[in-house]
This record gives C-alpha cells, structure tokens and sequence, in this order.
C-alpha cells in the first residue's frame, strides 16, 4: 500500500490535510473516519507523514531503524537491499512496528525511488554505495539521511554538494554526535574561551584489521553481487573481503577514513571551519598489514595529522583499544575532553564542569539528529551535517589517506580543492563502473 505523502518540492503536487478532508466531504455515503486518519487523539494524519524508504538495510540500518520509527510524523513504505535476507528482515521489523504488511520489498533501489509517494531516504549502505546512491536519491527529488562517509573520494563529495544544491535537496549526514549533549557542551566551553586559545585537537579512534588471504567462492543465494559491488571495480566474491570491506581502498580506505569522519567533524564545528579545512596534512607512524600473510590494505595504526592556516594543529590517532576513543581540544589556558565510550566530559580546570547539566543521551541515539532532519525537510532548511559541512569533514579524512599511500606530506588549497601534488590530484577522483555515473 502507498501513502499520500505530504512533503513534496512542486506546489499543489500534494493532497494536503485541508484537501484530503475536501476528499472525505465529497463523498457522499456516510463514513466512519478513524481518529487517526484525520490526525485526532494526538496521532498524525497520514496526509502529514514524511514517508521514508531504506537503501542498504544490514547490520548500521537495523541498528539506527528503532529511532526512525519511534516518529509518528515519520512512515517507512520501503526497503532495498541487494541481500534478499537483510530485505526480508527488515521489511518484518517495519511490518511488525506498523502492525500490516504494507512495507514493500525492492531488490533494485532505483525502483524505491520511482515511487512518488516516497519523500526521503535512510542510507546505510557500505561505504562504497553513500556518494553514488545519494546522488541518484537527490536526482529523484528525494531527501536524505545517509550514513558517513558521505564519499571515497574527494571529488565525488563536492559532486554530492553541487547536486544537492540543483536538486534542493535536504541531506543529513550520519555523523550525529552534533546533536549529542556532551559534544554540544564541550563546543559551548570552547567556545566561550573556558580554555583559552586552542591550538591542538587530539582524536583518537581504534586499531584497523589486518585480513588473512582466502579463495574466491560461489556467490550466496539471494545475493546480487553486481549490485553489491554498486560503483565500484568487478572482483570474485571473497567471503573475507566482502565482509572486510572497511579495509580495502576501493570499498571503504580504512578505519580512520570511516571513524574519523566523526571527531574532523566535531573538530570543524567547534573550530568554525565548516566551510573551510586544513592546508596541510601528513601521515606518520603507519603500521601496514604484511601482503604475504594478509589482503586487506589499509594501514592497521598511524598517526594523522593536518594544520589549519591559523597554526591550528589536529591529531587522529588509529590505535589502541575501540572502547579508548575520545576528542580532547586544548588551548593555553585547559583542556576540554569527551569520552567516545561513554560519553564523560573531563577538564582542567575542573570548575569548566560546574556548568554541565545531566540526564544527557549517548550518541549511539541518533533520534535528535533524526529529528533535525524531519524538521528541515519540512521547512526546508539546511540541516546540522548539511552536505557543505560533511564534505569538509570528509576531505580532511581522505587527504590524510592519500598522503598515507604517496608517503609524503601534502599541501592543499580549501578553495580550489587541489593539492600542490600532481600525483596527489590524480588521485581525487575514480571513475565509477558502469552504469553508475550519476
């Protein structure tokens, strides 16, 4: 079953309240209306839901799923996967919240988004799919939430930000912790000069995998591997780099392009850099996994590093245990810390936690993020991790990836989004497979 959908970009396109019940009148045998069709008893009229479909239904999306449907004013008519088992159980979990089963299943996502009923999009592909699958989401007029990174490559982000911007589009990267009270308090101290000048950001997040060599095997059943594979070069199925897809260059750059995003992102908040970044960056201290013993390809541990024109320094550490992660700003006068585990603010001086309220919710609730979206689709504003905002984010992360693989420390310029590296720049960009190219 498809629903009359409220939020659409072309005036007069949509059966609004005032219409639907003009509908009702019209109609001239006697009917009982539920209360929550006309949006009566504190429901929401079907008429005033934004309905939502789901691209890349596996472990993230199920996960972050619950906060979606705890919306009344939000609805989920459908589901895509290229797994036909993640279809089905996610199709069931959304049945199940609803109580029918009208959720539809769709094996080809372009399908989901012909449907004009469909006003938004939950992305939570793999890495790989974020950038090609958005793209072709604000082609369609739909709005999205997409998982981070928003990209692989540098130019494919700015390609995401021009398109949104023709299409006007409302995009909310998953990056969340800016809508997470303990990130928001450290911003405010740092921000109200509690510390003092900062001159260093230190991130930690945890060590990367390293994965052992296997045989190519026979494709699952229920699995369209073209698909899978989206945009991305052809290659056997192997079952332990299909499932390691974080640590191979084509289908996710490693574990700091793909956590990292989150603290470069709060250190571009809080710094007031999001429509800016860093002109220079470096990466030293890198642990690679041996290719005899192992085919992943991604650095195991490293330290990241980038200087803002200021004389700002910021540090990504990949290293360590996953629950020792954090974000630490520090300035001539203190510091400000949030624990990424447990969501703790620590600092010196100690009395900058005089201010701090409680009752917080963790980040791993991504509902006020969520809700920031549902309230800027519907007044059609730009949202906290707008596209702007995450490309920044994710340039850092990936131009500290490409000096990783070249080995050398690189210059760049924010404006035009050049390194001063000839063999640097080639590397900015990769041509999708066929037919992928939005």
């Amino acid at each position: 079953m498809q629903m009359t959908s409220l939020i659409k970009r072309s005036p007069g396109s949509a059966l609004n309240r005032r219409g639907f019940l003009s509908t009702l009148g019209a109609i001239t045998s006697p009917l009982i209306i539920p209360g929550s069709v006309l949006g009566l008893n504190g429901a929401v009229a079907p008429s005033n839901r934004i309905v939502f479909g789901g691209i890349g239904m596996g472990n993230r999306a199920m996960h972050i799923l619950p906060n979606f449907l705890a919306f009344p004013d939000l609805h989920f008519a459908a589901v895509s996967d290229a797994r036909a088992d993640r279809r089905q159980i996610s199709k069931t979990a959304i049945d199940q919240h609803y109580g029918n089963s009208d959720c539809d299943d769709l094996p080809d996502f372009r399908d989901l988004l012909a449907r004009k009923d469909i006003d938004a999009v939950f992305i939570a592909t793999g890495n790989r799919w974020h950038a090609t699958a958005s793209m072709f989401a604000a082609k369609a007029g739909k709005d999205i939430y997409c998982e981070k990174p928003i990209s692989l490559t540098i130019r494919e982000g700015r390609e995401l930000v021009t398109m949104a911007r023709q299409h006007g589009t409302i995009y909310q990267a998953g990056t969340q912790r800016r809508s997470t009270q303990s990130y928001q308090f450290a911003r405010e101290m740092v921000r109200q000069g509690r510390i003092g000048k900062v001159h260093t950001v230190d991130m930690q997040m945890w060590t990367g995998a390293a994965i052992p060599h296997e045989s190519p095997k026979p494709i699952p059943d229920g699995w369209n591997y073209d698909m899978w594979l989206g945009p991305v070069q052809w290659r056997p199925f192997v079952p332990a780099r299909v499932n390691g897809w974080a640590y191979f260059w084509d289908t996710g750059e490693g574990m700091h392009t793909d956590m990292g995003t989150h603290y470069t992102d709060q250190m571009q908040w809080v710094l007031g850099t999001d429509d800016t970044g860093p002109v220079e960056f470096e990466a030293t201290d890198l642990v690679w996994p041996d290719p005899k013993q192992f085919m992943s390809e991604t650095a195991i541990s490293g330290t990241f590093k980038f200087r803002y024109a200021n004389g700002v320094r910021g540090y990504l550490y990949q290293r360590g245990a996953f629950a020792d992660r954090y974000i630490r700003y520090v300035g001539d006068e203190g510091w400000i810390q949030v624990d990424d585990e447990t969501d703790i603010v620590t600092a010196e001086p100690k009395s900058i936690l005089d201010a701090k309220t409680t009752g917080w919710v963790s980040w791993a609730n991504a509902g006020a993020h969520i809700r920031n979206l549902l309230d800027c689709i519907r007044r059609r504003r730009p949202t906290l991790c707008n596209p702007e905002v995450a490309h920044r984010a994710q340039t850092i992360c990936e131009a500290t990836t490409i000096s990783a693989r070249l080995g050398k420390k690189l210059s760049w310029d924010p404006v035009k989004e050049l390194f001063n590296d000839e063999t640097a720049n080639r590397m900015l960009y990769r041509q999708p497979r066929a037919p992928w190219r939005v």
